[in-house]
């Protein structure tokens, strides 16, 4: 189903993030409306319900006209309809969908965020006509969604696509291959590929602790410890990437979040993992193609979008 495949009222998305919260209304053609971010609330779950309904609130005032809701988060529901597995962790256990359509008055759909990436590039974006669509969030968490034939793939778990919370595979000697995860576990891929796991890695060879986008200017700059950090996590990100193609082999893997834009990335690690994919070398090259997002960080709020309105 495309965006503009039948009539359809505009479509509300947000998407709930651990440090801001994005509001897009669309229109049936995937137009923007109007737009809005705001800081995520800190002191608790009913802070954050209060934000999101506030939200609403404001894209009613601003469009009279009916629209649908669907908001991405990290995690995922259970049967009985609590989140589960989400990295904002005051929001494990809650029914958020369940207290949110109470305080509106009205339906809405939940979703896990990385599925919200993968349904909206998989509709318009850098997945768009693929059969099948592998979406991972680069970020403050790892996630990833799947998409096949332009429909989110959901699990009886709920948990496909939970690429972060497996161990990074083949490790290399001299790595630490088991930092602790805030899931329980040691040595997943989020622990390790996450932006806080990119500072602590550059931090841990050179003493100094900078963010993701300070180590991708100071490489920029030519810093060789800096360009050392960002050879670090590629191939790591290529270890990741190549058990997915050995698992799922999808056609598009799509790069969103914020650390999808350091740079070369989507040329380096495809240069990387055929050393990982179980393949046939230079006669047998891997055809997966690497790109980021089309929508870039508007891509989660869209896909909200669309599946509150493939919902309504």
């Amino acid at each position: 189903m495309t965006a503009a495949a039948s009539p359809a009222p505009l479509a509300l998305g947000i998407d709930l993030g651990g440090t801001k919260i994005e509001a897009l209304l669309l229109d049936a053609a995937g137009r923007e409306v109007w737009r809005e971010r705001i800081a995520t609330p800190q002191d608790g779950y009913a802070a954050i319900v209060a934000a999101l309904v506030a939200q609403v609130a404001r894209a009613r005032q601003t469009s009279p006209a009916p629209f649908t809701i669907g908001i991405g988060t990290p995690g995922s529901l259970t049967p009985a309809g609590r989140l589960k597995n989400s990295n904002t962790t005051c929001l494990n256990g809650r029914t958020l969908q369940h207290d949110l359509q109470a305080a509106l008055q009205r339906p809405l759909v939940l979703e896990n965020d990385a599925n919200c990436l993968a349904l909206s590039e998989a509709t318009d974006g850098a997945g768009a006509g693929a059969a099948v669509v592998f979406a991972a969030i680069l970020g403050t968490g790892i996630g990833a969604g799947i998409a096949v034939q332009g429909q989110v793939l959901r699990g009886p778990n709920g948990l496909a696509g939970e690429w972060g919370h497996n161990p990074l595979p083949w490790a290399v000697p001299g790595e630490d291959p088991w930092p602790a995860c805030y899931c329980g576990q040691h040595g997943c891929i989020e622990a390790q590929l996450s932006g806080p796991a990119l500072a602590r890695d550059h931090a841990r060879h050179t003493g100094a602790m900078l963010d993701a986008q300070a180590i991708a200017s100071a490489a920029a700059g030519g810093d060789p410890a800096a360009e050392a950090t960002l050879e670090r996590n590629a191939q790591r990100l290529a270890r990741a990437l190549a058990c997915v193609i050995n698992l799922l082999d999808p056609d598009v893997i799509v790069l969103g979040g914020g650390l999808s834009r350091l740079p070369s990335l989507c040329t380096r690690v495809p240069a990387l993992w055929s050393r990982w994919v179980f393949s046939g070398g230079e006669r047998d090259p891997v055809r997966t193609r690497l790109v980021p997002a089309h929508h870039g960080d508007a891509s989660g709020v869209r896909g909200a979008a669309w599946l509150g309105r493939q919902a309504g």
